[in-house]
């Protein structure tokens, strides 16, 4: 095969790992760009595993990305959360682990970790590569990689979420969540959170949006509320979509992304709300949806 083959059989999972490691949709297809022209320069009779090849391309590549947003994102106005990931196909990724690693609660969490640390949990405990295949990848010694899975995993176990509902309720909590927001029902709205429900946006200084965290179900609900009554039924299009791998919820202002809404939840209720209004974290959304 020639390099424009192996390439284009990898995309795919290129692409999973450098979102999964930046948490951006813009900077992932640049970390696969990067890797794209790194790869044509490269004799292929050079090269024993090009799938493996091309994953250290695109970690490290992801790696040093992260390092160098570190002060960006420490210094971010608001809450930073992930670009949204969005896709219109009805079904979900068939495999539950993968699915569950899109989630915006799990890319929230990951966010605590070193960028090493993140390559090393995503690459063993998510897309399941041996600590040998990891620590080749990263050019670091075996044990070093296990050390850092460890850290890894002892902090992604001991705060991750692990009973979420099935996909159906999920879909039955999101469709009830729209209506109770449109026609105004703070007391139906509420019945779908939990009592400790937590409301976060995105706003980044460059949109409308809350300012602060907010938490428990009344005053979130009291909110979401509040902002639906802004705006006259017609003012927003409202689309429902797949968002970091679960039912989510897209705002557009004419052909303009307004805003994304995704969730966490539990077996039977939404524990958390992400709302993104970044105008710069949604302009991919216009260029999928025109």
């Amino acid at each position: 095969m020639d390099h424009e083959t192996h390439f284009l059989e990898h995309r795919r999972l290129l692409f999973s790992v450098a979102y999964r490691m930046l948490g951006s949709v813009v900077e992932a297809e640049d970390a696969v760009q990067e890797c794209y022209l790194r790869w044509q320069a490269t004799p292929l009779d050079t090269v024993d595993n090009p799938r493996a090849f091309l994953l250290t391309i695109v970690t490290r590549w992801s790696i040093d990305q992260l390092r160098s947003a570190r002060h960006q994102r420490e210094s971010y106005t608001g809450t930073w959360l992930p670009e949204p990931l969005v896709d219109r196909s009805p079904a979900p990724d068939a495999q539950a682990a993968l699915t569950e690693s899109l989630s915006m609660a799990f890319l929230v969490l990951l966010e605590a970790l070193s960028p090493q640390e993140r390559a090393v949990y995503l690459l063993h405990d998510i897309f399941q590569y041996s600590f040998a295949e990891t620590a080749h990848m990263l050019g670091k010694p075996e044990a070093a990689c296990r050390q850092m899975g460890k850290r890894a995993r002892g902090h992604v176990h001991a705060r991750h979420q692990r009973y979420s509902a099935s996909r159906e309720e999920q879909e039955r909590l999101t469709h009830a969540f729209l209506f109770a927001a449109g026609s105004g029902d703070a007391a139906a709205l509420k019945a779908l959170l939990t009592e400790d429900a937590v409301c976060y946006s995105d706003h980044g200084g460059k949109a409308a949006a809350a300012k602060r965290t907010i938490h428990t179900a009344d005053k979130v609900a009291r909110f979401i509320i509040g902002v639906s009554q802004r705006f006259a039924p017609e003012a927003l299009r409202v689309e429902l979509a797949t968002i970091n791998g679960q039912p989510g919820i897209l705002y557009y202002d004419g052909p303009e992304p307004y805003g994304a809404m995704t969730f966490a939840f539990t077996p039977h209720a939404i524990q958390a709300l992400y709302v993104i209004r970044n105008p710069d974290k949604l302009r991919h959304l216009h260029a999928q949806h025109t």
